[in-house]
């Protein structure tokens, strides 16, 4: 799994970057436009909200937790919903912001989080945070499925039967190349170019297989009640996501200015934030990566 100084990486290091581009609580995973591009990002981000809600049935008085939930969305917005949220993320800038604005959440490893951490709840979910659950090395060693079998049993205890859990996830698409070849060395603009660039935005970090290697690892706590493709609206999510951090501000030039340290001294930070291309954005585009939204129901006693 990406430990704590991956998800500081990744995170923390572009936090006041993020949240003067997209707000304190905006959400920093895929909306939902359903193919209606017409929507503006917080429309589209509504309507995922309004769709999980759903799906949960995070009503007043219900009890949800978000493992890995960033900047606090899917927790402010089941507070606006009269429900109680707890998160866990692994990155202090993210808690630190969470909890300004008055949200339950620690700094804690999702996989690890069983009914003694925080109790039982009504519902689950994980909005981008399933990506960072396994590592290369995970899987080269044979682990990818295990540490996915593990996570399931773990939520599986935290649910009572027929208890639902939200998964929004990346996953390498129908045209990923072997992954010995993904290399930052290989040339310029191919496929194995961005995903090296992509391993360098996200260090210690690596995707299921598709949906179906996902489902499989969550039987047989789980049984799949609703799946969809959100590949094309994650490219329209960073298509608005790029406008708005690129656009110019005298705050969040001076934030980035404070970067530079890191730019000069990090080539991995230099290659997975300012070599100039959208990397997620072309993996999606070429198909090399999918993005589906999974709905899960807990089975058996």
């Amino acid at each position: 799994m990406a430990d704590r100084r991956d998800i500081e990486f990744t995170y923390s290091s572009i936090d006041r970057v993020f949240r003067q581009s997209l707000g304190e609580l905006a959400d920093f995973s895929g909306a939902k436009y359903d193919g209606d591009f017409s929507l503006s990002l917080e429309q589209a981000q509504r309507r995922k909200h309004d769709y999980v809600a759903e799906q949960l049935g995070i009503t007043p008085g219900r009890r949800l937790l978000d493992l890995g939930c960033g900047w606090g969305a899917l927790l402010n917005d089941a507070r606006r919903r009269g429900a109680t949220g707890t998160g866990v993320t692994l990155s202090k800038a993210q808690a630190k912001a969470c909890r300004r604005h008055g949200l339950d959440v620690h700094v804690h490893d999702a996989r690890t989080v069983t009914s003694e951490t925080f109790g039982t709840f009504d519902a689950v979910a994980s909005l981008g945070a399933f990506e960072h659950f396994c590592s290369q090395d995970d899987y080269e060693a044979g682990r990818q499925e295990d540490v996915y079998r593990d996570l399931f049993t773990n939520v599986a205890g935290l649910l009572p039967p027929e208890g639902r859990f939200y998964l929004q996830t990346m996953t390498f698409g129908r045209n990923m190349i072997p992954v010995n070849e993904i290399s930052v060395e290989a040339p310029r603009d191919s496929d194995a170019w961005y995903l090296g660039l992509l391993g360098c935005q996200f260090p210690g970090s690596f995707l299921p297989f598709g949906k179906e290697q996902v489902e499989r690892c969550a039987a047989p706590h789980f049984r799949l009640v609703e799946s969809s493709s959100g590949r094309l609206d994650y490219i329209e999510t960073i298509h608005q996501w790029n406008k708005r951090i690129g656009a110019p501000g005298l705050k969040k030039s001076l934030t980035k200015l404070r970067l530079l340290p890191l730019w000069l001294t990090s080539k991995t930070f230099r290659l997975g934030f300012t070599s100039g291309v959208s990397t997620n954005q072309v993996c999606f585009q070429r198909e090399l990566l999918d993005h589906y939204r999974l709905v899960f129901e807990r089975t058996g006693p």
